[in-house]
């Protein structure tokens, strides 16, 4: 390599770093800010904190499905192109940031917020809350599996073809609509 071109690399590192603690701290921020907004919700008036909890469970539902539903596709397109070419190299920066970045946090929250909302409401009556708390199980295991799928993909060790992960792009989906049927209807 030229020079030249190892200045621009090491140019390039500082700023992904620099970026980094910028997304470090605008998470802290924002983690900052809603622990604010709970703080004064629940001195204000403690009998809204429930729903201001159910809804930041819903957005944090709503992010976590999102990278669910797009993760896949990414490798769907990844898988078509050669390893190692600028195409490829995109898409493991891609899929690197939507996890870390989206995914995982939304997962933690979900988690955390919904078995907050289980502890107050408990307990449920119906077999409906089992169903669901299978289904997300089922989500955060698909969800460890698309994980080592990015790992894979960055070490350009993938040995699935494009049409497996098209199939898996649709699992999220199916498990969603499961969870969403036994909330919103309570079938049983």
């Amino acid at each position: 390599m030229t020079g030249r071109a190892c200045g621009s690399e090491r140019l390039n590192a500082k700023a992904g770093r620099k970026s980094g603690t910028q997304r470090a701290i605008q998470v802290a921020s924002t983690i900052a800010v809603l622990a604010l907004i709970s703080a004064v919700v629940a001195f204000a008036n403690p009998a809204r904190v429930y729903l201001w909890v159910k809804a930041a469970h819903v957005v944090s539902i709503i992010a976590w499905m999102a990278g669910m539903l797009y993760l896949p596709r990414l490798f769907v397109y990844h898988s078509d192109v050669e390893p190692g070419s600028p195409q490829s190299e995109t898409f493991k920066v891609m899929e690197r940031r939507l996890l870390k970045a989206i995914l995982t946090p939304a997962m933690i929250a979900t988690w955390v917020l919904g078995l907050w909302l289980i502890h107050i409401l408990y307990p449920i009556p119906g077999a409906w809350i089992w169903v669901k708390v299978a289904c997300v199980i089922a989500l955060t295991g698909l969800h460890g599996y698309f994980a080592g799928a990015v790992r894979r993909f960055a070490r350009d060790e993938n040995t699935r073809p494009a049409r497996h992960w098209r199939i898996m792009n649709e699992v999220p989906t199916l498990l969603m609509i499961v969870i969403v049927v036994m909330v919103v209807v309570k079938p049983f």
